[in-house]
C-alpha cells in the first residue's frame, strides 16, 4: 500500500524534471537562433555599408574627373558665362555721341585701383626717392600731383575752398598736416601763395607767431618776418607741429590755388583734403578734351596673330602707328570711317614701345605698354585682356611718374599700372583721341 503512493511521486517528480528540462532546453535553442539572427543582420548590414561607401568613392571619383575636364578644357568657364552676367568695367561709362566715355561725375582717383605690386627708386631734386605699390591699393595713396600735371585736367587751379564746397567738407575741423604740402612751405613761400597773408600782424597768425618766435622775432608784419635771413630756408614743418593747428588758422590759405605753393607736385592726391574722392567733372581741363576721332571695335584677335603693320597705337615718342614685327600680336581690329577700317590696336600686354622723356624716361627700362591717349595725358588707355571666344576686350590705364628736377620738367614712361579701365565688345563705339593719323 505504502509502496504505490512512493512510485507515484516518483513518477511525478520526473515528469516534472523532463518537462523542465524540455522548456530549458527549448528556450536555448531560440536564444541560440536569435543569436544566429542578430549575426546574420549583422553581416548583412556591414555588406550594405561596404557598398555604400563603394558607390560613394565611385561617384566622387567621376565627379572630380568631370570638373577636372570641365576645367582644363574651359568648359567650365564657358558654363559659368553663360549662367552669370557680364563682367562691369572698374569705371562706369556713358555712351556719348562719340562713343564710349568715362562718366567723369562717378570717376574718382580713390576708386582707380591698381592690380599689379610694383615700386621704384629715382632722382629727384631733393635726392633719391620711391614709390611703392600694392596690387587692391588705391592709386591716390602713391601718386602725386605733378604725376597729372596736364591741361587736360588742371589739377593745380583749384584751391581748398572749391573741393570743401563740392565735398561739403568742413575746412574748420581740418589741421594743417592735412594739408600736405604746408609742411615745406617755407614763411616766404606763404607770403607769396596765400593771399594778403603779408599784410597782417605776425600775432594776429597762431602758427606764423609761434613758428617765428623760436627765432627771436615777436612783432611786426609777417611781410616783414619773412625777410629775417636765420628762417628764410625753414620749413613750416620743421618750426612747429602743424597737427596743433587747424588749416584755417592760416586766413585765406583755402583761397589759394594749388599751384601757388611751393613744389605742390610733390603732394600725395591723398594730402589734399577731399581731392582724392572728388569727381573728375569737376577738374576744369576736361572741357578741352578732342573726342572727334572715333571708331568701332570690329574683331578681337589674341595672339595667334603676327606682324601686324596697320597700327594704330604706340606712344607720344614713337607716334601712333607702331607696327608689330613679332610672332605674338593680340589687338582689336577696328572699323570706321575709310581707312580706319582693319586698323589694329595692339595689346599693350604683348608690345612695349619707348616712353617718357627727361632724366626719368630710363625708367621701367625705358618702356611702356603700347596704347592711346584719347582723354588726354593724364593716364594712358591700353588694350589688356583679350577673349576672342566672346569678342570681349578689357582695357586698363597706366599711369607714370613727373617731376621738376633743376626746374625742368621730366616723366617717366606710363608704365604704373594697370587700372581697370572700359569694356568693350565687338561693334562697341570706341573714342581714339588724337593724333588722327592712320597708317
Amino acid at each position: 500500500m505504502n509502496q504505490q503512493p512512493e512510485q507515484s511521486n516518483q513518477s511525478e517528480n520526473k515528469s516534472l524534471i523532463y518537462l523542465m528540462l524540455g522548456i530549458f532546453l527549448n528556450q536555448s535553442k531560440q536564444l541560440n537562433n536569435s543569436q544566429q539572427l542578430t549575426k546574420s543582420d549583422k553581416q548583412q548590414f556591414k555588406t550594405q555599408k561596404d557598398e555604400r561607401v563603394r558607390y560613394l568613392i565611385f561617384f566622387g571619383l567621376m565627379f572630380f574627373l568631370f570638373i577636372h575636364s570641365f576645367w582644363k578644357y574651359g568648359i567650365l568657364n564657358q558654363a559659368i558665362g553663360l549662367i552669370m552676367p557680364r563682367a562691369s568695367a572698374q569705371v562706369a561709362i556713358v555712351n556719348s555721341a562719340s562713343g564710349f566715355v568715362p562718366d567723369w561725375s562717378r570717376l574718382r582717383f580713390s576708386d582707380m585701383i591698381i592690380g599689379e605690386n610694383g615700386s621704384v627708386t629715382y632722382p629727384t631734386s631733393r635726392g633719391t626717392e620711391s614709390r611703392i605699390w600694392r596690387a587692391g591699393q588705391s592709386i591716390a595713396e602713391f601718386m602725386e600731383l605733378g604725376d597729372f600735371e596736364t591741361p587736360e585736367l588742371a589739377i593745380e587751379s583749384l584751391n581748398l575752398s572749391t573741393i570743401a564746397r563740392v565735398q561739403r567738407i568742413n575746412l574748420n575741423q581740418q589741421r594743417l598736416s592735412d594739408f600736405q604740402l604746408t609742411r615745406w612751405q617755407t614763411l616766404p613761400n606763404l607770403v607769396r601763395a596765400v593771399p594778403s597773408l603779408g599784410n597782417r600782424s605776425v600775432g594776429s597768425v597762431r602758427p606764423i607767431r609761434d613758428f617765428v618766435r623760436r627765432f627771436g622775432i615777436n612783432g611786426g608784419t609777417i611781410a616783414n618776418a619773412s625777410r629775417y635771413t636765420s628762417l628764410r630756408n625753414i620749413e613750416l614743418g620743421r618750426g612747429i607741429n602743424l597737427r596743433n593747428y587747424p588749416l584755417t588758422s592760416i586766413p585765406n590759405i583755402q583761397n589759394a590755388s594749388i599751384n601757388r605753393f611751393a613744389n605742390w607736385q610733390d603732394s600725395k592726391i591723398i594730402g589734399v583734403p577731399g581731392l582724392s574722392t572728388l569727381t573728375w567733372d569737376n577738374l576744369p581741363g576736361l572741357r578741352s578734351l578732342d573726342l572727334s576721332f572715333v571708331g568701332k571695335v570690329d574683331l578681337v584677335l589674341r595672339d595667334i596673330e603676327a606682324n601686324r603693320v596697320r597700327s594704330i597705337s604706340g606712344s607720344y615718342q614713337e607716334g601712333f602707328n607702331v607696327p608689330c614685327l613679332q610672332p605674338n600680336c593680340a589687338h582689336v581690329e577696328m572699323a570706321g570711317v575709310g581707312r580706319t577700317t582693319g586698323t589694329q590696336w595692339i595689346s599693350g600686354k604683348v608690345q612695349l614701345v619707348r616712353g617718357g622723356f627727361g632724366i626719368l624716361r630710363v625708367l621701367n627700362g625705358g618702356k611702356e605698354p603700347t596704347g592711346r591717349h584719347p582723354f588726354g595725358s593724364a593716364f594712358k588707355q591700353v588694350v589688356w585682356n583679350i577673349d576672342e571666344a566672346s569678342g570681349k576686350v578689357q582695357t586698363a590705364m597706366f599711369f607714370r611718374i613727373c617731376k621738376r628736377i633743376a626746374f625742368v620738367r621730366t616723366c617717366s614712361p606710363y608704365f604704373i599700372g594697370y587700372v581697370p579701365f572700359i569694356d568693350y565688345w565687338e561693334k562697341d563705339p570706341i573714342v581714339f583721341g588724337q593724333p588722327n593719323s592712320l597708317p
